[in-house]
């Protein structure tokens, strides 16, 4: 028999367990999501409705999700925490925001990929170790700063970073357009260009900062959705920290990109969008099954148009639902159940390899949650309008997914490019020569225009060899 889903202890007015991927779950996973839900009814979800309207980070959210000890989701059990494995993450963050606050559910995504970050390379470093003991016990909100004001979502190109050696440790700088609980969370994983930078944006270091070492400005922050989850600019301003504060070997960056930053970011910012679209779904449930017409003698759900809106918007969601299940289930697959011990080897990048698939299910997931909340909006008619069912809250929040980087426009051109033309067409560090491109523009050039062209390559290429200047370069 089906488990009852209840609400504040009655049976819950959304969809029941039987439109639940439950099969997933182990027995103590599905205890730990009942339990969520139930904090969602009494905590999070009330929270929710002020941090949107006051643009209030939701701490106290936190503050919940560390009685259950879901800050520490990830962390081995030897050291405090739960232990658990990637598909119990996308179940989480998709009850947050689907019960509770898809504020809290994305802020607790970043702090998820920052954990990951720490723990992948904290098994020979006292620094991180410490501190992932201590995340549910102190309420250690973590967070990732990877972006950068002169790239945008191509957060992957730190043009507006560096790190220097100094006698102390490293000093850092760091300029991040977009980061989510900026000036909020207790602890940052930044990435930087490298030490002894040489121009090569592929050479990326990482860096765990405190708090009270960056400079942030939450007041400016006032956005259409996700209203609490402040993800505004971030500096950290030649901050010198100690040497074991560099997470990972120097040059670790773009493998903690591959193997885990992006991997953690896709697969949890996927299941907030799904859950964002099943929140939408539930609250629309509510309204159609209640609300009649006297006139006819009808319920709104018992209108043909209504039921064929909701069981696309079901199908939909539950398709992007199951990729998104299927890839968590993939990388636990791959890591032995999340075991972290296995990154002791430093050339162990298992999750890296199925990096197009993640790419995938966030693209699917933030395409199908606006155009669900649309839907959902559509039958509830001019109630949905009203603040009062959240339903418009939900619609404002699913609207981030498509902008959220890498974006949709990103995602869509990286899996054509790469079905089409192979990895190295994708060029993240704008290192590779389009051989086909160049000659087709010089042809356009007439004897003279050569000449010139000519000359300013060599004026270039003197300069670069009187600076020393090496730069990767490939012609394809």
């Amino acid at each position: 028999m089906t488990a009852v889903k209840s609400w504040n202890g009655e049976e819950y007015s959304g969809l029941g367990y039987d439109f639940d991927p439950q099969w997933l779950l182990s027995p103590e996973q599905q205890i730990l999501q009942a339990k969520l839900i139930d904090l969602c009814a009494t905590v999070l979800r009330p929270n929710a409705i002020e941090s949107d309207r006051g643009l209030i980070y939701p701490r106290q959210n936190f503050e919940a999700l560390a009685s259950l000890g879901l800050l520490g989701l990830f962390v081995p059990k030897e050291w405090g925490g739960l232990g658990e494995n990637h598909v119990c993450a996308a179940m989480v963050v998709e009850t947050i925001a689907r019960y509770g606050c898809p504020s809290t559910a994305m802020c607790y995504t970043m702090h998820l990929g920052a954990t990951a970050a720490a723990l992948f390379r904290a098994h020979d470093n006292p620094e991180l170790q410490q501190l992932l003991q201590r995340l549910d016990q102190d309420v250690l909100i973590g967070t990732l700063s990877y972006s950068d004001p002169e790239t945008g979502s191509h957060f992957w190109y730190p043009v507006s970073s560096k790190a220097d050696r100094c006698a102390d440790g490293w000093m850092v700088s760091k300029k991040a357009s977009w980061t989510t609980s900026a000036g909020f969370a207790d602890w940052y994983i930044v990435q930087t260009t490298s030490p002894d930078f040489d121009g090569n944006y592929s050479d990326l270091s990482c860096f765990l900062i405190y708090g009270d070492e960056v400079k942030a400005e939450p007041h400016k922050w006032d956005a259409l959705g996700l209203r609490g989850n402040q993800s505004g600019t971030l500096q950290v301003d030649g901050v010198t920290v100690p040497f074991e504060r560099m997470v990972g070997p120097k040059g670790d960056g773009t493998a903690s990109n591959d193997e885990i930053v992006d991997p953690f970011f896709l697969l949890c910012s996927s299941a907030c969008w799904n859950g964002i679209a099943m929140g939408a779904i539930d609250i629309a449930k509510r309204h159609v099954t209640r609300k009649k017409h006297v006139d006819v003698g009808m319920r709104v759900a018992d209108y043909p148009t209504i039921q064929d809106y909701f069981g696309e918007a079901i199908i939909d969601t539950n398709a992007c639902r199951s990729f998104t299940f299927t890839m968590g289930k993939l990388m636990d697959d791959l890591t032995q159940q999340c075991d972290w011990s296995l990154h002791e080897d430093l050339t162990a990048l298992p999750r890296s390899t199925y990096l197009p698939w993640y790419w995938q299910i966030k693209f699917a997931a933030a395409k199908n949650v606006a155009h669900v909340c649309d839907k959902m909006l559509h039958a509830c008619g001019g109630s949905g309008f009203k603040k009062d069912m959240e339903i418009e809250r939900y619609l404002r929040d699913g609207k981030a997914g498509w902008v959220m980087g890498p974006t949709n426009e990103v995602l869509r051109q990286f899996v054509g490019k790469l079905a089409l033309l192979g990895f190295e067409s994708l060029d993240y560090w704008n290192q590779t020569v389009n051989d086909r491109v160049l000659h087709n523009e010089v042809k356009k050039l007439d004897a003279e225009g050569k000449r010139k062209l000519a000359a300013m390559l060599l004026d270039q290429a003197a300069a670069e060899d009187e600076k020393g200047m090496v730069q990767p370069l490939s012609v394809v």
